[in-house]
């Protein structure tokens, strides 16, 4: 699903949304059986990941592309270009998984570094604590909370904003998996989501899960790292679910539950490859500085 604004009616629509605060609009509440079908909805994109691991030659998504297709997606890539595309998982039938009041957003996207390595990657992944200045605007606020090998324990808080902001406060749990040095990947699965109202104020306070307005209820993600000729290939694939449009609202949180989605991958993505770049660079110029150049060699003068 997409929303289109024309510049006049986006900016009524920003004028209006001005009396609107996250809060006062109508709640939405996250249904056993929505919540249930976003579980059979992950599952199913799992299982693909998994037959897409195991396949040989082919780690990324976007080695599995046509052979026109995935050319052209991976010349681009070492172009500087960002690769994004809307998926749909169904189930092992070929049905559509239907999500009953609810909206499932499905998006992968993929970027080249160059001068990068897989080692930097995970290492700029793993570094949570230091998120909030790699993946602003969106986090706001970042921190490991517990750590048992490549298992991590994860806090985020996010800020969406479109149209109106809203503020959420997210618990996650995070694995990698090492294939060898130039494979990797990993795995992220939200386990508390909660809207915060107020956010900001003396009053803040945090809605009851699964109770609010329903702007993200669950969010699932997946990584892959590939070393290449030159740098690493990074993927990235998002499930999320959020609260489905109601009836006269479709101009206000429409653009929200359906844009923020594939926005938010493009950023994060951005976001990733500037961080590597920077990365990369310092620690060229740290081994340069750590050169010594050898002692020139005088002649001795004659006595």
């Amino acid at each position: 699903m997409s929303a289109a604004f024309s510049s006049l009616g986006f900016a009524a629509a920003v004028m209006v949304s001005a009396a609107f605060q996250a809060s006062n609009l109508p709640g939405a509440e996250l249904k056993p059986a929505t919540a249930a079908a976003f579980d059979r909805y992950v599952q199913a994109t799992q299982a693909r990941i998994d037959r897409e691991l195991a396949r040989p030659g082919g780690f990324l998504y976007i080695e599995g592309l046509a052979p026109a297709r995935r050319d052209e997606v991976l010349h681009n890539l070492r172009e500087g270009g960002i690769y994004i595309e809307r998926l749909e998982t169904r189930d092992a039938a070929g049905n559509e998984i239907e999500i009953p009041d609810g909206l499932v957003h499905h998006w992968i996207g993929a970027v080249f570094v160059p001068g990068s390595t897989v080692a930097q990657a995970i290492a700029l992944a793993q570094d949570y604590n230091h998120h909030q200045d790699t993946y602003r605007p969106e986090v706001i606020g970042s921190r490991l909370e517990r750590r048992n090998g490549n298992d991590f324990k994860v806090y985020y808080r996010l800020r969406k904003q479109k149209v109106i902001t809203v503020t959420l406060n997210t618990w996650h749990d995070v694995e990698y998996f090492r294939v060898d040095d130039s494979h990797w990947h990993g795995r992220s699965a939200s386990m508390r989501i909660a809207e915060v109202a107020d956010a900001g104020q003396a009053g803040e306070h945090e809605l009851p899960v699964g109770n609010d307005g329903g702007f993200l209820w669950r969010l699932d993600s997946w990584w892959r790292y590939e070393q290449m000729e030159g740098g690493v290939a990074i993927e990235a694939e998002s499930v999320s679910l959020t609260r489905d449009i109601p009836t006269g609202l479709g101009w206000l949180i429409g653009p929200f539950v359906t844009s923020i989605p594939k926005e938010s991958l493009r950023m994060t993505l951005e976001n990733t490859r500037q961080a590597l770049r920077a990365r990369a660079s310092a620690e060229t110029r740290s081994t340069n500085a750590r050169v010594i150049p050898a002692p020139r060699r005088t002649k001795k003068p004659r006595e």
